[in-house]
């Protein structure tokens, strides 16, 4: 029996990689778990003990989630959820897909409310996306309080849903998680809360106009509204969130903005001119510049 899940292995494999997906075999892999209603360790169990998939499993529906990633369409729409940290969010059409490096940007984030002893801190996502950064620090930090923002109506529809999630999930976070509609660099959003915040974690669209992403996954799945940048650079979009985040923290608050690896000195030049006293560009795992980190002065 453990043949026939090797050849149906193969067989998905063969086809995604024919298909130019980065993973093929993971991918299979994990949509045979998918389809099966397994982990993956599940598959690898069964396949060592030599025992055949559950009688649940619908081979054509498995064939379809093969076609639909052949496709290009991302996998995790396919299986409708992404992880982050230590969470797995829902996702789908219309709502932008948690990248690990988005993991950095956040954890740099807690790293400097540590070594600042902030106990009850006041923290802004701007951007919100599928809600990834501010319910990370909502459950991980259980005496924060965090404000999200999101513009699009299709995205808050999975902020919100992710938000009742992870509610479920970790008690308190409901009741310390702010949704709100709306635009994340216009003056009159959160204005209640200008000079009071004390951390902004944010992941805004930045991707420069002139640099179309080249993988389908991306190019034709992600939402333009959270990839670009709004100018050629995909600095415009950066630069106003710097200008509202000013206004949000408190003297000395801290801003962590994830950004394309060419933007680096030019977001931290504009952010010593518009308020902040100190910034730097920070590293991902692999020694990228990938976010900015600045104080307020």
């Amino acid at each position: 029996m453990s043949d026939a899940i090797a050849q149906l292995l193969h067989s998905a494999t063969a086809t995604l990689q024919t298909a130019g997906v980065d993973t093929p075999d993971h991918d299979a892999k994990l949509l045979l778990a998918h389809a099966a209603g397994l982990s993956l360790r599940g598959i690898d169990m069964l396949m060592l003990m030599g025992r055949a998939l559950p009688e649940s499993f619908d081979p054509t529906a498995y064939e379809a989630m093969i076609a639909r990633r052949a496709a290009r369409e991302p996998l995790q729409y396919i299986v409708g959820a992404a992880p982050f940290r230590y969470l797995e969010v829902e996702v789908g059409p219309g709502v932008f897909i948690p990248r690990p490096e988005t993991e950095i940007v956040v954890q740099a984030g807690l790293d400097w409310l540590t070594e600042n002893g902030i106990r009850n801190p006041r923290v802004v996502d701007l951007c919100a996306g599928s809600g990834i950064i501010g319910l990370s620090v909502a459950s991980e930090v259980p005496t924060s309080e965090v404000w999200a923002v999101e513009l699009s109506e299709t995205t808050y529809a999975w902020t919100d849903r992710n938000r009742t999630k992870i509610a479920s999930e970790f008690p308190g976070v409901g009741e310390r998680y702010h949704l709100i509609l709306g635009d994340a660099t216009a003056p009159e959003t959160l204005r209640e809360l200008d000079g009071t915040i004390d951390l902004v974690i944010t992941n805004p669209p930045y991707v420069p106009e002139s640099e179309i992403p080249e993988q389908p996954e991306v190019r034709d799945h992600d939402p333009e509204l959270a990839l670009y940048g709004g100018s050629a650079d995909g600095l415009r979009i950066p630069e106003r969130i710097i200008d509202r985040v000013a206004s949000l923290l408190r003297d000395g608050g801290a801003l962590v903005m994830e950004h394309d690896i060419s933007q680096g000195p030019a977001l931290c030049d504009y952010a010593l001119v518009h308020g902040f006293g100190e910034a730097r560009t920070g590293n991902d795992l692999t020694g990228r510049p990938r976010y900015l980190f600045a104080e307020k002065r």
